[in-house]
């Protein structure tokens, strides 16, 4: 058994040949899409997180939303840039979107990627210290993230306050417990995996990797996973790890399928410069009839060695469409490959 879910980058533009023309669209669009995901049996809705672009940004009130509107499956990031975020009052929206939810709130964070705009984070208010990295920033954030969802008091109470207070120091509200233990962390390289692992946090990878041996796409993902995993083992972590692998798969079964996607079968791993340092590997897009995508997919050894698959979707389709992609998949893909 997989567990099978979405992965939403929720672009608009408003160009007439989208479906998803205004930021309004996008939004109820995504929580349709994660209601229709639930009841087709699939497993997860998970949302990207982008600033200054016409795409999702602020993900907690879609949480909050799709937590009220749905009742069994994950809900999630895929991943917010952890440069831009106020730890505190992160810890704060991401206990009430856990609760509205019943604790299925599966919480991706990163480093981040290149944005819209240069050292976007500047614009909300923070600064690396003297002789520290934008990375090393994200990394002080996380800290202090996974700190505070602990639930441990903190914060001296005032003694003349207006409502009572419990006894000894004060901890951040809403407490969602349990939350702390379903953090994931994107990374991009096998030592950021290693670091996450020893952090206690689950594994998201993507669709792009740092190149660091020449190999296929999905061998180094699967060897990240590995050094994931024993870096777990060895750290002693009391709760289960997880890892999430990400995946651009089109089953084509209509004329409409074929006029979309048709071309994408022939789609090969890519390398590209995605920073001043960073040579990342692509992941190939899988595009074909579901016998041949079973054949195709039960070869990538990313995708056998994860507990958690995100598929990519096309959001600008619309909702009608991606669950036709989403069906396909769970009914005619995913029992070939023993994920249901």
């Amino acid at each position: 058994m997989k567990k099978i879910g979405f992965l939403n980058f929720g672009h608009w533009t408003p160009s007439p040949h989208s479906q998803v023309r205004t930021a309004s669209d996008s939004l109820l669009q995504s929580i349709d899409l994660a209601v229709a995901t639930e009841e087709l049996g699939a497993d997860g809705a998970y949302f990207r997180v982008h600033h200054f672009a016409n795409q999702l940004s602020s993900p907690f009130p879609l949480l909050a939303a799709v937590g009220a509107k749905t009742s069994r499956i994950e809900i999630g990031t895929g991943v917010i840039d952890m440069r831009y975020e106020n730890p505190l009052y992160m810890a704060e929206d991401a206990g009430s979107a856990d609760l509205i939810a019943g604790g299925r709130l599966q919480l991706g964070i990163s480093r981040g990627s290149p944005e819209q705009v240069i050292d976007g984070w500047r614009y909300f208010g923070y600064e690396p210290a003297d002789g520290e990295e934008h990375a090393d920033m994200a990394r002080q954030h996380t800290d202090v993230l996974l700190q505070v969802l602990q639930g441990k008091g903190f914060a001296q109470p005032n003694p003349r306050p207006m409502f009572p207070n419990p006894p000894g120091l004060l901890r951040i509200e809403p407490h969602s417990e349990g939350l702390r233990e379903r953090i994931w962390w994107g990374a991009a390289s096998d030592a950021t995996a290693r670091w996450a692992a020893k952090q206690g946090m689950h594994l998201m990878s993507s669709t792009l990797k740092a190149d660091e041996s020449g190999e296929p796409f999905h061998v180094q993902q699967r060897k990240q996973i590995d050094v994931f995993r024993k870096a777990w083992s060895e750290a002693g972590h009391a709760h289960e790890p997880r890892v999430s692998v990400s995946r651009s798969i089109m089953p084509i079964t209509t004329d409409l399928d074929r006029a979309y996607f048709g071309r994408e079968g022939e789609s090969t791993d890519q390398v590209g410069q995605i920073e001043a340092n960073l040579r990342a590997v692509f992941g190939r897009t899988y595009a074909a009839e579901p016998d041949a995508l079973i054949e195709q997919l039960a070869g990538d050894e990313a995708i056998a060695a994860a507990d958690t698959l995100l598929l990519t979707v096309p959001n600008q389709l619309g909702v009608d469409y991606n669950v036709h992609l989403l069906e396909t998949i769970i009914k005619d893909v995913a029992p070939g490959l023993g994920w249901r």
